[in-house]
């Protein structure tokens, strides 16, 4: 399935019409505006039979996509992800519900559930053929919240389903300073989780920038490093040993820092690897992994038909 790329989008006037057209829902009758109401509760008291049953008749079934409620208006399979309500969730996406509808915040259902930790729903949406990266019309993305919230449950699943490794928030082409191409790589380490971070590179994260765009890259003066940023943020040295073992470029940080950076374990972890070359193994495995990379990405190290040591190898298990 074609996936949707969390790169930076030019929003028309149609867009952002549409967008806005959702905070002023159409007229509707007080039959409309009841029948909406009862689907609506079905799924709060998470009555599955209850609502497969009102879905069933054509009266409640023509309001399956229909937004309503006070505050951010909301699809039935929305309220079903953001309340964690599996089964009904279930009922609506097995009746046809459009499985990335937008709210009034453009978020979809699945980031919805993301952002509410609902594991579960979070696979049966993307099971259902969710794009894991989100909408384009959102400046954030599901995987740039799981990795906030340090969910590493949830950080699988969409990596598993080939969500963006190195997405970034969406900012205006003028807002050229660090933190515009800050990824997911960066979030983990300043929010110390560590799990995320490591399974981030597993999966391709860039090591360096956590950013493939170069003309963005070229753009920022002061761009750091994520090596770098370990260090400023006082990382542990198992970050910087997993950066170095990920084959980050060992030049590229600035180590021109304060006192107490220098006495860091992680600092001087780094000295000694500049001083030293890389092992043979270790050059081997990133070239092998940089091909599978982009010939069938890495998700399929563990459908190779290798011997499970190899496998082992190239998941950084040895």
């Amino acid at each position: 399935m074609e996936q949707e790329t969390m790169c930076p989008v030019k929003m028309s006037l149609v867009d952002v019409s549409k967008i806005f057209s959702m905070l002023n829902p159409a007229d509707e009758d007080d039959g409309d505006s009841a029948d909406k109401h009862q689907l609506s509760q079905a799924i709060s008291k998470d009555d599955d039979k209850l609502l497969a049953e009102l879905l069933s008749q054509e009266r409640y079934a023509r309001f399956i996509n229909s937004r309503s409620g006070w505050g951010v208006p909301s699809t039935p399979l929305r309220l079903a992800a953001s309340g964690g309500h599996l089964k009904c969730l279930e009922v609506l996406l097995a009746r046809g519900a459009e499985v990335d509808s937008l709210d009034v915040k453009a978020q979809t259902p699945l980031f919805t559930a993301v952002s509410s930790r609902h594991l579960d729903c979070v696979q049966a949406l993307l099971r259902a053929g969710a794009n894991p990266n989100g909408s384009v019309y959102n400046n954030s993305s599901p995987i740039l919240t799981a990795v906030r919230e340090g969910d590493v449950e949830i950080l699988k699943e969409l990596l598993e389903h080939e969500a963006e490794v190195n997405v970034r928030s969406k900012v205006p082409d003028w807002a050229s300073n660090p933190c515009a191409c800050s990824g997911p790589l960066y979030l983990s380490l300043v929010y110390g989780h560590f799990d995320c971070f490591r399974l981030l590179l597993l999966y391709g994260a860039n090591p360096d920038y956590n950013c493939t765009d170069e003309k963005l890259l070229t753009r920022i003066k002061s761009r750091k490093t994520a090596l770098e940023m370990c260090l400023r943020y006082g990382c542990g040295a198992e970050y910087v040993q997993l950066l170095i073992d990920f084959g980050a470029n060992l030049s590229l940080p600035d180590i021109n820092t304060s006192k107490n950076i220098n006495q860091s374990e992680a600092f001087k972890l780094l000295i000694r690897a500049r001083a030293q070359p890389r092992s043979l193994m270790s050059l081997t495995r990133m070239v092998i992994r940089r091909y599978l990379e982009q010939a069938r990405g890495l998700h399929s190290i563990d459908q190779l038909d290798i011997p499970t040591v190899l496998k082992h190898y190239l998941n950084y298990q040895i």
